[in-house]
């Protein structure tokens, strides 16, 4: 039997068994605003969400840098990642404290990672020379920069300059601590300030997927544990 004679068959049965199928009214193609580049858009599903969301539909030209942080910090928040919103001076701090509750006793901090965030009592790498698979497996952690973040999708891009290492350096350790400085209203905005030549690595939340029951799974593709500490002057 041929390939058309197949498919005629197999039509010609999927027909007869539909024939007395009921006739049934067809669904409405809904309608939807689609946002301008950079503009707010309201979070699907949530008409009228407000909070931080009262962001929602306004133009992020109307949007405060902290109304851009807040909305941010939501953001990660949904991804199930731990979030610090606190001062630039805090930083060390913050990081100190998350790291010893972590409990780790290894990271690594790519090249340009400001010396004062390096908590004492870590042994620090900084990968250079690069280190291997196996000894990225074996630290505990990462600590990194970002590039920026855009608040409306809570996403965080690195883009492999300085502070932000490989990207095999945040995708092999299982706890990635990174700080944003940073932070644009939306994927417009960033994709307008990133290089296209540069590794761009977009983050959004911690390595996660489903497996065939649907049952999500953190830890395959990536850091199981995001923590992100969110620092931006004014």
């Amino acid at each position: 039997m041929s390939v058309t004679s197949a498919r005629e068959e197999i039509m010609g049965r999927v027909r007869a068994a539909l024939a007395d199928a009921p006739d049934l009214p067809r669904p409405q193609a809904a309608s939807a605003e689609v946002p301008r580049p950079g503009q707010l858009a309201t979070p699907a599903g949530k008409p009228g969400h407000t909070g931080p969301g009262d962001l929602a539909g306004r133009d992020p030209a109307d949007a405060g840098p902290r109304s851009l942080v807040e909305l941010l910090a939501e953001r990660v928040r949904d991804y199930r990642a731990v979030v610090h919103v606190v001062a630039p001076a805090e930083v060390p701090a913050t990081i100190a404290a998350a790291v010893r509750r972590q409990g780790a006793r290894a990271m690594v901090a790519p090249e340009g990672v400001p010396a004062d965030w390096l908590t004492p009592g870590v042994d620090w790498h900084r990968d250079a020379p690069a280190l291997s698979a196996r000894d990225l497996d074996h630290v505990d952690g990462v600590l990194t920069t970002s590039a920026l973040a855009i608040a409306v999708t809570g996403t965080i891009v690195l883009d492999g300059s300085a502070g932000q290492g490989r990207r095999a350096v945040t995708l092999v350790p299982d706890y990635h601590l990174c700080v944003v400085r940073t932070v644009v209203p939306g994927v417009a905005d960033a994709l307008a300030l990133l290089a296209a030549d540069r590794p761009l690595t977009w983050i959004s939340g911690p390595s996660a997927t489903s497996d065939i029951e649907l049952d999500r799974v953190e830890g395959v593709h990536g850091p199981r544990t995001l923590e992100v500490v969110i620092a931006v002057d004014g």
